[in-house]
This record gives C-alpha cells, sequence and structure tokens, in this order.
C-alpha cells in the first residue's frame, strides 16, 4: 500500500493535474446530467434509466486509468506502433459496413454491437490513432513538406479516414477529421499556395457538393440557418425546442435534480449543452465553456513544453479535435450552425466517445511527461 500511494504521489508530481482535474470535472457534470435526465423519466431504449448514466462513468474511468498508462509509455514508441492501431482501427471501421448498427436516434450505422447491450463506436478510437499516425508522417517530412509528392501523400493520408467515415453516412465526424488535417498541416508549415488553392478547389466544388452530395435535409438545415427561419414544427423542431431550454434556465437554472426537464431530441449527445443551459442556467453554461476552455489551453501548452515536432503535432491534433467539436457543438445548439451530429466532448453520452477522449488526453500527456528533462534523471 505504501509503494501504491508513492507511486501515485510521485505520478501526480510529474503529471499535468490541471488538465486532468478539469477533464474529471467535465466528466463529473456529464454523468450528473446524464442521471438527471433518468430521474425525470427519460430512459434510453434499453428501458433502463440509469444505464447511460452508468456506461459513462464506467467509461470515463476506464479512460482516466488507461490515460494514465499511456502518459507513462513514450508517444514516440506509439508513433512506431502505427503499424499495428492504424490497420487495426480502420479495419473496425469498415466492418460497421457489414455489419454495423444504429444506436439511439442517429441514422449512421457506425456502432458495432457488443455483449450486455452495449455498443462500439470505431470512428472514434480512430480519431486517436489518426492524430498518431498524422503527426509521425508531418515529423518524417518535416523538412520537405511542401514538395509535391509529400503534399500529396499527406492528402492521401487523411483523405481515407475521412472517406470512410463520410460513407458511413457520419459527416460531422468526417468534418472533424478534416479539421485535424487542416490544423495539423498548418501548423507544420505548409506552404501558403497550397492552402489557397485548396480553398479555390473547395469553392469552386461547393455548388456540386451542394447539388449532387449533400441531401435534402442537409440543404434544408443550412438554409434555415442562413435564413434565421427555425421552423418549430418542421426541421428545425430540435434546435427551437433547444434555444427554449437554453433560455428557460436564465441565470441559474432550474436545477439538476429538482422542476421539470424540456424534451429535446438527443439530448443526451447532441443537444446535452441545451439540458446543461435549463439546468444549470447562464453560470452553468459558462462552467461547461470554461472548462473546454482551459483543456484545450492545457493541450495547447503542452505543445509549447514539446521538445520535438511529433509531441508537438500531437497535441495540436487532440486540441484540434476538442476545440472544433465543441465549438460545432454549441454553435449547433444556440442556432448558429446547423445539426451535423457532432457531440460536446467530455459531456455528451457515449461510453466509445468518453475512452477515446481519454486516450487522447493520455497521450497528450505523455508528451507532457516525456518533455520534461528531470524524469530522466531521476
Amino acid at each position: 500500500m505504501k509503494k501504491l500511494l508513492h507511486f501515485a504521489a510521485d505520478y501526480l508530481r510529474h503529471t499535468d493535474i490541471i488538465l486532468i482535474v478539469f477533464c474529471l470535472a467535465a466528466s463529473g457534470i456529464s454523468v450528473a446530467a446524464l442521471a438527471a435526465m433518468a430521474r425525470s423519466g427519460y430512459v434510453d431504449t434499453s428501458g433502463l434509466p440509469y444505464k447511460t448514466a452508468l456506461v459513462q462513468l464506467a467509461a470515463s474511468g476506464a479512460g482516466v486509468c488507461v490515460a494514465m498508462l499511456l502518459s507513462k509509455l513514450d508517444y514516440h514508441t506509439m508513433a512506431k506502433l502505427w503499424k499495428i492501431h492504424a490497420p487495426l482501427c480502420v479495419a473496425l471501421v469498415v466492418l460497421t459496413f457489414f455489419i454495423g448498427i444504429t444506436v439511439g436516434e442517429a441514422d449512421d450505422k457506425a456502432w458495432i454491437s457488443l455483449p450486455l447491450g452495449l455498443s462500439f463506436q470505431p470512428a472514434e478510437v480512430l480519431k486517436i490513432s489518426f492524430v498518431i499516425t498524422f503527426a509521425f508522417h508531418l515529423s518524417v517530412v518535416k523538412e520537405e513538406i511542401n514538395s509535391l509528392r509529400n503534399v500529396l501523400l499527406l492528402g492521401a493520408h487523411a483523405a481515407l479516414p475521412v472517406l470512410l467515415v463520410h460513407l458511413q453516412g457520419d459527416d460531422g465526424t468526417a468534418m472533424v477529421f478534416a479539421f485535424i488535417f487542416l490544423s495539423m498541416i498548418f501548423v507544420a508549415g505548409l506552404s501558403w499556395r497550397y492552402l489557397l488553392g485548396a480553398a479555390a478547389a473547395l469553392a469552386a466544388a461547393a455548388p456540386l457538393v451542394w447539388i449532387y452530395v449533400m441531401n435534402e435535409d442537409q440543404r434544408q438545415r443550412i438554409e434555415m440557418i442562413v435564413t434565421g427561419n427555425l421552423d418549430p414544427s418542421g426541421i428545425g423542431y430540435q434546435q427551437w425546442h433547444g434555444l427554449l431550454s437554453i433560455g428557460s434556465g436564465q441565470l441559474l437554472g432550474t436545477g439538476l435534480f429538482g422542476g421539470e426537464h424540456r424534451y429535446v431530441p438527443a439530448m443526451r449527445n447532441d443537444f446535452i449543452f441545451a439540458f446543461l443551459g435549463e439546468a444549470m442556467g447562464f453560470v452553468g453554461c459558462l462552467i461547461v465553456i470554461l472548462l473546454l476552455l482551459g483543456i484545450c489551453s492545457r493541450i495547447l501548452w503542452t505543445s509549447h513544453l514539446a521538445q520535438d515536432d511529433l509531441g508537438r503535432y500531437i497535441c495540436i491534433g487532440i486540441f484540434a479535435m476538442i476545440a472544433f467539436q465543441s465549438i460545432l457543438n454549441i454553435g449547433m445548439c444556440l442556432s448558429m450552425l446547423p445539426v451535423i451530429g457532432v457531440t460536446l466532448p467530455f459531456f455528451s453520452a457515449g461510453g466509445t466517445s468518453a475512452a477515446a477522449l481519454y486516450l487522447g488526453i493520455g497521450v497528450v500527456l505523455s508528451v507532457y511527461m516525456h518533455s520534461r528533462r528531470h524524469l530522466f534523471m531521476d
């Protein structure tokens, strides 16, 4: 017992305890909110009222333990093991095309069924693997990143997960992959001529994407945001009630475990920010945003501490994933952006998402701990 306590004290002395506390606080609010929904009578399809909260608690707890183990493993080793984790993650995503199932109110078969009524979403774990492998790729070609050959290879590297997830029907996650790619390649020093060329190509392709790639539902959601007409009786029903929930919370909210809570479709995952706004008010919304800002700022600080490009790129990738998902999700709930099925990191229900986020935090902690020279002199 004494050795265990000594190990824990030594670990806490060398790790980024502030980042861990921010993450645990966010997960704690998430579990409490999901339990409050269950207490209000909003049960999931299994009929077990507290199952979602318990799964979130278990996944977050397991994620923290794995994050601690990963943080002790050198991130260079993780990068060198890409031939194991990258093909495995891609294979699991491909598997969803054959045995994939839908979960909750989602309409894409992006999950794999597990025993005990549980499910697993491979794309969430693929995000972490992609950050590591792409960071490794960038660090290898750093000096010649602007050669046409390397630009094409880097683009192909990113195109694989983006296209796979798009074909799954999960365009929100595909956008997250694309933003991770753009953030990492920008920080790595890609020439502006490539970035401007890509922007021009996207602008030229936008009409074709609008007509031939987007479905009618997606076009209507975008038009609704542009025109400002939420159409509460139609496709804007979800965002309309989300806004009402946030507004009804006023300053301090109605209380997590007290009072009535308005039902909003997908309130456990995509629209949990609306529930928190009603239950915890403006103050609660501010706490959520500050926690996410705190997590992102600590990850950026670790990227500054990193002693090599690989560590810096890994941190930028995890930062981009959390920041972009947070902006998209909160924008959806505030009716500033169209609904595209992106969850709020650490807060939205989803065992795979919660565990995968802690995997990412574990990799960031590895960069933090292995970037402190005194660790190698103890």
